[in-house]
C-alpha cells in the first residue's frame, strides 16, 4: 500500500489560524497543525517517525481498521508529548532499542490502535507527566515488552489486549503507576504482569492473564499492586510471585490451572486476599517463606491440588492468617515448619485431605479457633520439640487419627471434639507432651486418648464415648489426668481394680484421678493381650491359647492355598514356627532366641509378594506379635518429598500408619537410584532405618522389588542389610501353576473349563513370551478375564443359552498370543 494524503482541518475559530488542506506526508501536516486541529489520514503506509507536540486529533478512516500503517524503518513510530487524540491507526516498529508508541507527556486519548511490532516495547509510557487514556488497543510484540509504564508514568488502560510479548506482557517500574480495566494479557514469554521497584504500583480490575511462559503476576522490590476480580491461569511457572518487600492485594480473584505454586511469597512480602479462589495447582496453593513475609486471607478457597504438595506451605519464619476460608481436596492442607513460622486460622474448613490437615514441625506454631477438619488421614500433627500452638473449639471428623503429638511437641487443645476416627482420637508418643482441656472423643474405632510411655501429657475434664478399644490408654507412669470421664462400664473397671495394688491404686500413684465410668491405665492394660516377649498372665486359659493357635492355623492355611510358592511357604512357616516356639519358651520361663521379623521379598511382578505380605501380617497378629496385622503398601512417591525435610515427615507418617502391622515398600530400590546425586530417597532410607531400630516391635517392614535391584538396595546404607532377617525369593510361575490360577479363577466365578481347554491353556502359557512385561499371576488372571470376554461375545448371540453354554470356556475363548518381535 502506498502512502496517501493527510487532510488537516482547523478546529479553532480564528480565520488567520486556519490551516485546512491536504498534505503529502504526516510530518508536513503535523508541522502546520496546532491544538484542536484534526488530521484525517488516507489509507496507506507511512514510513515516518511521528512526534505530536500539540493537542491534535490524529485518525484513520473510520471502520477501516489497519488501513493506515505507521511503519518507519527504525526508531519510534509515534511519540506523543501532548494531550492529543489518536484513533484507528496501525503502528509497526522494528527497533529493538525503542518502543513503537511512546507517550512522554500529557493525557492523550489512544483508541482502537493496533500495535504489531518487533520493538523494545509495544506501548511505552514514560515520565511523571504522562497519563494516557488507552482504550481498546491491541499490542503484539514477540520481540519485547507489550506495555511498559516507567519513570513515574501512569494512565488508564481500558479493554486493551496484549496478544503476544517476547518479555513481560505489562511491565511497570521506576515509579510507574498505571490502572488496567478489563484487559487481557496472554502469550507472554516473561511475566504476564510485572511490577518492580520502590514507588511502582499497579491497579487491575476485571483483567485476565493466561497462557504465559513464566509467572502470571510478578511483584518485586518494594512495589505494590491491587488486583480486583481478576483471573490468572495456565502459566508455565508460578501463578503469582512476590519478592523483597512486595505488597499485593487480591480481591475476588481466581487463580487456577497453575503447574507450579499458585502464589509464592518471599523476603518480607505481604499479601492480602479476600473472596479469592486458588484451585488446580501443581505445587503449593500458597507458598510463604522468610521472616516478615505474611499472608492475610479472608473468605478464600484453596482446593483441587493436582500435585503431591501441601496446599499452604509456611516456612523460615513466615506467617499466614486464614479467616473464614476453605481448603479441600488437597494432599496436605497446612504445613508449618521452622521456628518463628506461624499459622492463625479462624472459623475455617479443612476437608478431603489425603494426608495431614495441619502439620507443625521444627519449632513452628499453629493457632486454630473454631475450625472444622474432616475427611483427612490426620487432623493435626505436632511433630517435634518446640512445635506447638493452640487448637480451641475445633471439630475433627472422619479421620484416621484426630491429633498426633510426637517428639517433644507441646500444643494446647481446648474444647476440641474428635468424631469417628478410624484409629485414636488423640495420640501422643515419642516424648510428646500436650495439654488437653475439655476435649472429647466420640465413636473411635481405636482408643479415645492413647498416650505412650514417657509422654508428660496433661488431661483435664476430657470425655470419651463409644471408643472401640477403650477411652484411655496410658502407661503406669504416664500423663496427669483430672476429672476425665468415659461411657465405659464402671462395673468392669471396679472388678479389675478390686485387689490391692490394682487399677485404682496404680491410677492414684500416676496422678490419674479416676471418676465414675473412667477407665484407668491399668484396666486398659489388663484387657490387652500381652505380647509374646512378656509371659502370659497366670489367668490365661487353655481356651485362649487354642483360639490363638486356631487363628494362626487358619492364616497359614490361606498361605498354603496359594498356587506354587513352595519355597516362600517354607520360609514363612520357618519364621512363624520360631516365633511360636519362642513364645512358648518364654511362657515356660526359658530364654527365647531373638527373631528379626523384617523381610526382603525379591522377584518379578505378579508373583504374590503383596499377597504373602498381607498374610504374614495377619499371621503375626494371630500369634500376638503384632497388634493389628494390617498392611500399609507404599512406594517411592509416598515417601519422598520435594522439599528439604518433607521426606522424613512423609516416611514417619507412613511408618505411623503401619504401626501395629506391616509396612510394605514396593520397588524399594527406587529410593536409591544409581544416578541419585542429591536425591531425597536416601533421606527416606535413613529415616526408615532409625524408625525400625526405635520401634522394632511395633512395625514389620517388608521391602520388595526385582532381585538384582534389591541386592543393590541393601548396600546403600550400612544399617539396611542388618535390619532385615532374611531374603525370600519369589520365582516365576510355570505353565502348570498359571493353569491352576486360571482354574481357581474359573471356580470362584462359577465357570468351568470345557474339553481340551486345560491342555490349550498349558500350551498357551508355554508359548507365551516371558519378557519384561510378563506378569506371572497377573497374566493368568488377565488371561481368564479375556476368556470370559470372548465367551460373552460368543454366547450373547444365542437366543436361549443352556447352563453349560453359560459356564463352559473352550480353547476358542483363549486370547491370541502376542506376536514375537521380528528378528533384526
Amino acid at each position: 500500500m502506498v502512502q496517501g494524503t493527510v487532510q488537516v482541518t482547523h478546529g479553532g475559530s480564528s480565520r488567520w489560524r486556519r490551516r485546512s488542506g491536504e498534505y503529502p506526508t504526516l510530518t508536513a501536516a503535523l508541522a502546520v497543525a496546532g491544538d484542536g486541529d484534526v488530521l484525517s489520514i488516507a489509507p496507506g503506509t507511512y514510513r515516518e517517525n511521528l512526534v505530536l507536540h500539540h493537542a491534535v486529533t490524529l485518525r484513520g478512516p473510520e471502520g477501516a481498521a489497519g488501513s493506515v500503517r505507521i511503519a518507519p524503518l527504525d526508531g519510534v513510530a509515534l511519540t506523543v508529548r501532548a494531550s492529543a487524540v489518536i484513533q484507528d491507526l496501525y503502528l509497526e516498529g522494528q527497533d529493538r532499542a525503542a518502543p513503537a508508541l511512546l507517550v512522554e507527556d500529557g493525557s492523550p486519548e489512544l483508541t482502537d490502535l493496533r500495535v504489531s511490532t518487533h520493538s523494545a516495547a509495544g506501548i511505552e509510557v514514560r515520565g511523571a507527566g504522562a497519563r494516557p487514556l488507552v482504550r481498546r488497543c491491541t499490542v503484539e510484540n514477540p520481540a519485547g515488552v507489550g506495555i511498559a509504564v516507567l519513570d513515574g508514568g501512569g494512565g488508564v488502560f481500558e479493554e486493551c489486549e496484549v496478544v503476544a510479548a517476547g518479555q513481560n506482557g505489562v511491565s511497570v517500574r521506576g515509579g510507574g503507576r498505571p490502572r488496567l480495566e478489563r484487559c487481557r494479557i496472554h502469550h507472554a514469554t516473561g511475566a504476564g504482569i510485572g511490577v518492580t521497584g520502590e514507588g511502582s504500583g499497579l491497579e487491575a480490575l476485571g483483567c485476565e492473564v493466561y497462557e504465559v511462559k513464566g509467572a502470571g503476576v510478578q511483584i518485586a522490590a518494594r512495589a505494590t499492586a491491587r488486583l480486583t476480580d481478576c483471573s490468572v491461569h495456565r502459566t508455565s511457572a508460578d501463578g503469582v510471585t512476590l519478592d523483597t518487600d512486595a505488597v499485593l492485594t487480591l480481591a475476588g480473584c481466581d487463580i487456577h490451572d497453575i503447574p507450579e505454586n499458585a502464589v509464592d511469597l518471599r523476603s518480607r512480602s505481604v499479601l492480602t486476599l479476600s473472596r479469592t479462589t486458588v484451585r488446580r495447582f501443581g505445587r503449593n496453593g500458597l507458598s510463604v517463606w522468610d521472616p516478615g513475609t505474611r499472608v492475610d486471607a479472608e473468605s478464600c478457597e484453596i482446593h483441587d491440588s493436582t500435585g503431591d504438595y501441601p496446599a499452604v506451605w509456611i516456612s523460615d519464619g513466615a506467617t499466614v492468617s486464614l479467616d473464614s476460608c476453605r481448603v479441600h481436596d488437597v494432599p496436605d492442607a497446612l504445613f508449618v515448619l521452622d521456628r518463628g513460622s506461624r499459622v492463625d486460622v479462624v472459623d475455617s474448613d479443612l476437608s478431603q485431605v489425603r494426608n495431614t490437615a495441619v502439620s507443625v514441625s521444627d519449632g513452628a506454631t499453629a493457632q486454630l479457633d473454631d475450625c472444622r477438619i474432616r475427611e483427612a488421614a490426620t487432623g493435626a500433627w505436632f511433630r517435634d520439640h518446640g512445635s506447638g500452638g493452640t487448637l480451641a473449639g475445633c471439630t475433627i471428623d472422619a479421620v484416621q487419627t484426630g491429633v498426633i503429638v510426637t517428639k517433644g511437641a507441646d500444643p494446647t487443645l481446648e474444647r476440641c471434639t474428635v468424631t469417628s476416627p478410624a484409629e485414636a482420637g488423640f495420640y501422643v508418643s515419642a516424648g510428646g507432651r500436650g495439654t488437653f482441656t475439655a476435649c472429647r472423643v466420640t465413636g473411635s474405632a481405636g482408643f479415645g486418648f492413647h498416650v505412650m510411655d514417657g509422654c508428660r501429657t496433661t488431661l483435664t475434664r476430657c470425655h470419651t464415648e463409644r471408643c472401640a478399644r477403650g477411652g484411655y490408654e496410658f502407661p503406669e507412669d504416664g500423663p496427669t489426668a483430672q476429672e476425665c470421664s468415659s461411657d465405659e462400664s464402671a462395673a468392669r473397671r471396679t472388678d479389675r481394680s478390686a485387689a490391692p495394688g490394682g487399677a485404682a491404686a496404680v491410677g492414684a500413684q500416676a496422678g490419674i484421678r479416676t471418676v465414675t465410668g473412667a477407665q484407668s491405665p491399668a484396666v486398659r492394660a489388663a484387657q490387652t493381650p500381652a505380647p509374646p516377649s512378656v509371659p502370659r498372665p497366670a489367668d490365661e486359659t487353655d481356651t485362649d491359647r487354642a483360639a490363638a493357635a486356631r487363628d494362626s492355623g487358619e492364616m497359614l492355611g490361606q498361605l498354603d492355598a496359594l498356587v506354587g510358592l513352595d519355597s516362600v511357604k517354607r520360609e514363612v512357616r520357618a519364621l512363624t514356627d520360631m516365633i511360636e516356639v519362642g513364645r512358648r519358651r518364654q511362657q515356660a520361663g526359658l530364654k527365647a532366641a531373638s527373631v528379626r521379623r523384617h523381610l526382603v521379598f525379591t522377584g518379578s511382578p505378579g508373583t504374590g509378594k503383596t499377597t504373602v505380605a498381607r498374610l504374614y501380617g495377619e499371621i503375626l497378629a494371630s500369634l500376638g506379635v503384632l497388634e493389628r496385622g494390617h498392611l500399609v503398601e507404599v512406594s517411592r512417591v509416598d515417601l519422598v518429598g520435594e522439599h528439604i525435610g518433607s521426606t522424613a515427615i512423609r516416611t514417619q507418617e507412613a511408618f505411623d500408619r503401619a504401626r501395629g502391622g506391616v509396612l510394605f515398600i514396593d520397588e524399594a530400590y527406587a529410593l536409591a537410584p544409581e544416578d541419585s546425586g542429591r536425591d531425597f530417597g536416601r533421606e527416606a532410607i535413613d529415616t526408615l532405618v532409625k524408625l525400625m531400630e526405635d520401634h522394632r516391635d511395633a512395625v514389620v517392614v517388608i521391602v520388595a522389588g526385582y532381585t538384582a535391584e534389591m541386592e543393590r538396595f541393601l548396600t546403600v546404607n550400612p544399617g539396611v542389610a542388618s535390619r532385615f532377617s532374611r531374603t525370600i525369593t519369589f520365582g516365576d510361575y510355570g505353565p502348570g501353576e498359571l493353569l491352576r490360577i486360571v482354574e481357581q479363577q474359573a471356580e470362584e466365578h462359577e465357570y468351568r473349563l470345557g474339553e481340551g481347554t486345560s491342555q490349550a491353556l498349558l500350551t498357551y502359557f508355554t508359548d507365551l513370551p516371558k519378557g519384561p512385561a510378563f506378569g506371572n499371576g497377573r497374566t493368568a488372571r488377565q488371561t481368564f478375564e479375556s476368556m470370559v470376554e470372548r465367551h460373552a461375545g460368543r454366547v450373547a448371540q444365542l437366543s436361549e443359552p443352556s447352563t453349560d453354554e453359560l459356564t463352559l470356556l473352550f480353547p476358542a475363548d483363549l486370547p491370541v498370543l502376542p506376536a514375537l518381535p521380528a528378528p533384526c
